[in-house]
């Protein structure tokens, strides 16, 4: 695992945007698997503003989203079809027919099968990007769940109910139920990108870098994949133990990527 360090919330956004961008820079037609939550909104800020300025298009990219709520519909303020219509896809010229998100009404088991194939057909996803959870969830992925998991139907735990409920207003319906890529799933992904920001986001970050793989942090499983790169600020990285040598690490990959024409083949 890659681990990137970075000053703050705003470098790390940038720095995210920037992977995002040079993989569909270098391969125009990329799969993307996307994720919702405050965290990556700085990072669509990111993505638009290059957009617009020329730097990058999505004309030929597909997507599919990690996860989405049972009981809300597209068109619901609260649910991820609607977040990301509003924060992304409106704004880019990704074509409305290459963006997949897990249908959150209807028949959830068979939503869930065809979500799964879609992927596949669509040649697997190039590039995951996720965040983490305080209590080390990736997607909806909840501490307990199978590493091996395919898209199904979660429950949600009253943690991400508690972290979730200042999106929801007073008495308004807030589901506890989401339909969400399986960790076995986000594994096939090529390559994993995942941003952490701020101090809350510390303790999960230090259990999936350096603690042992295991379900009570699903994140953790990353550790299993040959090509993650994990972004996270000064306050996300507290709590790791070997945080001089991840710096060290970062420092020599620059230097080599810096020196890496004069490899090149004649």
């Amino acid at each position: 695992m890659q681990v990137v360090i970075v000053a703050d919330a705003e470098a790390a956004a940038r720095t995210s945007a920037a992977i995002l961008i040079e993989q569909v820079s270098n391969k125009p037609d990329s799969v993307l698997g996307l994720a919702t939550g405050s965290t990556p909104l700085a990072v669509y800020a990111q993505l638009v503003a290059a957009y617009r300025r020329g730097a990058v298009s999505f004309a030929k990219v597909s997507t599919f989203n990690l996860d989405e709520y049972l009981g809300l519909n597209a068109e619901h303020p609260q649910s991820y079809h609607y977040y990301m219509h509003e924060h992304l896809f409106a704004h880019l010229d990704i074509p409305a027919q290459n963006s997949h998100l897990p249908q959150g009404w209807g028949d959830p088991w068979q939503a869930a099968a065809d979500y799964e194939n879609a992927i596949q057909a669509a040649g697997g996803i190039d590039l995951q990007l996720l965040g983490i959870g305080r209590n080390g969830h990736i997607g909806f992925n909840e501490p307990g769940s199978s590493l091996a998991s395919r898209t199904r139907i979660k429950a949600l735990t009253p943690a991400t109910l508690e972290d979730n409920q200042r999106f929801f207003a007073a008495g308004e319906f807030q589901p506890t139920l989401s339909i969400t890529m399986g960790i076995g799933t986000i594994l096939e992904a090529r390559k994993i990108l995942l941003l952490a920001t701020g101090a809350a986001k510390a303790e999960a970050v230090a259990a999936m870098v350096e603690g042992p793989v295991s379900a009570a942090c699903p994140a953790s499983a990353l550790q299993l994949h040959p090509q993650t790169i994990l972004v996270v600020d000064e306050a996300a990285a507290v709590g790791l133990q070997y945080v001089d040598y991840y710096r060290q690490a970062q420092r020599e990959q620059e230097r080599l990527l810096a020196q890496r024409g004069q490899y090149a083949q004649p």
